[in-house]
């Protein structure tokens, strides 16, 4: 399998305002130092790493909603840095930290930001049908998101996320707010996801999560790369938490938050 996504050296860094200077001692936060890893096409890669290790940094600049310092994403061969707008076309994203309008109805929504990527509407009814059936959505099709429970909310934003059938898909912590039954739910259409030979990023600190279904993973610690490969060769004998804290402890005093 080919490479469909490339980091290539990624930095990004941000201005602390006072108090964040106080706190950090420091008047910049370096969120990406140098990331570097790439993921195949079709298969599901976890992006591993505590909060604030840099993960969403980087699925936002791979999404093209963010830009970086230096460095570039290529996502099927397009630069994020010079086409972010062609790339926004060819993938789906989800993050806990984007928040959809309360005032809308799902159903409002679904198609709202089917028409934004040129889904034709019998197409895009279609596909509704399917994904709301498939997340239980039917039932609150038309009561505005300010009505419905936070795990809904988020079967929501999935579902929008991926109204246009993208081939690449980035879930930043998609069982974010989610119980039992509904994590696992989101789960299974993940790997169904992979069986239609899409490719996903998952951003998790969920480890049990990335073993379950990723075919590779990488580390990330202060926005660089511990290492990155097939889960196989990343735990050994042992498992995803162990083989992450091996190498977590390794990691020179002071370094690390």
């Amino acid at each position: 399998m080919d490479d469909i996504l490339v980091f290539s050296s990624l930095v990004k860094s941000y201005k602390l305002d006072k108090r964040q200077r106080i706190l950090e001692g420091s008047k910049v936060k370096t969120a990406l130092n140098g990331l570097s890893f790439s993921v195949k096409r079709g298969e599901i890669y976890g992006l591993l790493g505590p909060n604030g290790a840099g993960k969403t940094t980087a699925m936002l600049i791979a999404a093209g909603l963010l830009k970086c310092d230096s460095g570039d994403v290529l996502v099927a061969g397009d630069s994020v840095r010079e086409n972010p707008l062609r790339i926004r076309r060819k993938i789906g994203f989800l993050s806990g930290d984007l928040k959809l309008e309360e005032f809308f109805t799902p159903v409002y929504l679904f198609d709202f930001f089917s028409a934004l990527r040129d889904v034709p509407k019998a197409q895009a009814g279609e596909r509704r049908d399917l994904l709301f059936h498939r997340f239980g959505i039917n039932e609150y099709a038309h009561k505005r998101l300010a009505a419905l429970s936070s795990g809904m909310k988020q079967k929501v934003s999935l579902v929008v996320s991926i109204a246009h059938d993208p081939q690449i898909i980035i879930f930043d912590e998609p069982t974010n707010g989610l119980d039992l039954l509904a994590a696992r739910t989101v789960t299974e259409f993940l790997l169904e996801l992979k069986n239609q030979g899409k490719t996903i990023i998952l951003s998790t600190h969920i480890f049990g999560l990335a073993e379950k279904i990723c075919d590779q993973a990488g580390f990330i610690i202060n926005g660089q790369m511990l290492c990155s490969g097939p889960l196989e060769q990343i735990t050994g004998t042992s498992n995803l938490e162990d083989a992450f804290f091996l190498l977590y402890d390794k990691i020179p005093a002071g370094t690390v938050p």
